[in-house]
């Protein structure tokens, strides 16, 4: 039995189109609803998702439309609507043109979904995230991006791998900015409650923060056009779950701060707890000084794009 009764993607491409495929086979909605500007995108990638049920077995109905009217009724909206990164590009080089995309697609929620739960995806998401929460004028925990949960997954694969180890029995959180300065949070990350700390030495550590910063752009510059898009849609259904199943999850998410680590109106990554209403409450946790530090240039970097983002015409 599915948990919500409609989903809407926003975006067919990579991401979109990956996300939708893993939210029907997950069963989590009656009903998933891709829309893309490029008419044609969403109902072929739609139809050919749906004429995969018989073999998966899954009961979710998918549509795809250009009308962003269709967004009406959606309980969850995952916004993932954007340029792609090329090689060479920064994520705040995105911010000019996605932001144009997010405004449009915010209003649409404003006017046919004001009650939904929106994941922002379109990068940079710690702004874009920020953007969304305020053209739409949804309260604020109604409105969070994916970017721990992708780069903390990012994290926790190069630790595996670098210790032989299942992935799953690694656990930590990444914050900050998804962006250079994100922060993975060496402090609290164990494998199976041993200190990871124990288990490698602090080059070792190290090389593995700085891959994890640049995560996603090793796969831009693997792919040369394109940017990730497998792992991502898995962060980003595993946050629509967490939703819809009402789960509790205590994810790293982007998430508006309210005074939280000392910091207030911007929106970045920390520990949050989703239910059904979206983000319930942001977990302060203990950090060294080091990386509250390196948290606090992570704030610094958003700030500045946000800046830049209320100067743009």
């Amino acid at each position: 039995m599915a948990d919500v009764s409609k989903i809407t993607v926003l975006g067919a491409g990579n991401i979109g189109g990956s996300l939708a495929q893993r939210l029907a086979e997950a069963d989590v909605a009656h009903e998933v609803v891709l829309i893309d500007i490029i008419d044609g995108l969403p109902q072929g990638k739609a139809l050919d998702i749906q004429e995969s049920a018989p073999i998966l077995g899954f009961s979710t109905r998918i549509s795809g439309t250009t009308d962003l009217a269709a967004i009406r009724g959606s309980e969850i909206v995952i916004e993932t609507a954007g340029i792609a990164r090329k090689p060479g590009m920064s994520r705040s080089d995105l911010l000019g043109v996605n932001a144009k995309i997010i405004r449009t697609h915010a209003e649409a929620v404003k006017a046919h979904a004001p009650n939904s739960v929106v994941l922002v995806v379109s990068n940079p998401v710690d702004v874009m995230t920020h953007y969304f929460q305020d053209v739409s004028g949804q309260p604020a925990g109604r409105v969070f991006g994916e970017s721990g949960t992708l780069d903390t997954a990012r994290f926790r694969w190069f630790v595996a791998e670098a210790l032989g180890v299942a992935p799953r029995d690694v656990t930590g959180f990444v914050l900050g900015t998804h962006g250079d300065t994100m922060v993975p949070i060496l402090s609290l990350t164990s494998v199976s409650g041993v200190p990871l700390s124990r288990l490698l030495p602090a080059e070792r550590l190290n090389a593995i923060v700085e891959r994890t910063k640049k995560g996603g752009a090793e796969i831009v510059n693997l792919l040369k056009s394109g940017s990730a898009y497998y792992a991502p849609s898995a962060s980003q259904a595993e946050l629509v779950a967490a939703v819809a199943r009402n789960e509790h999850r205590l994810l790293p998410i982007t998430a508006r701060l309210h005074g939280e680590f000392g910091e207030k109106e911007v929106t970045i990554g920390v520990p949050a707890v989703l239910g059904r209403n979206g983000v319930e409450r942001i977990v302060e946790v203990e950090i060294t000084p080091s990386e509250r530090a390196a948290f606090a240039d992570s704030v610094k970097a958003v700030r500045a794009d946000l800046r830049v983002l209320a100067e743009l015409p």
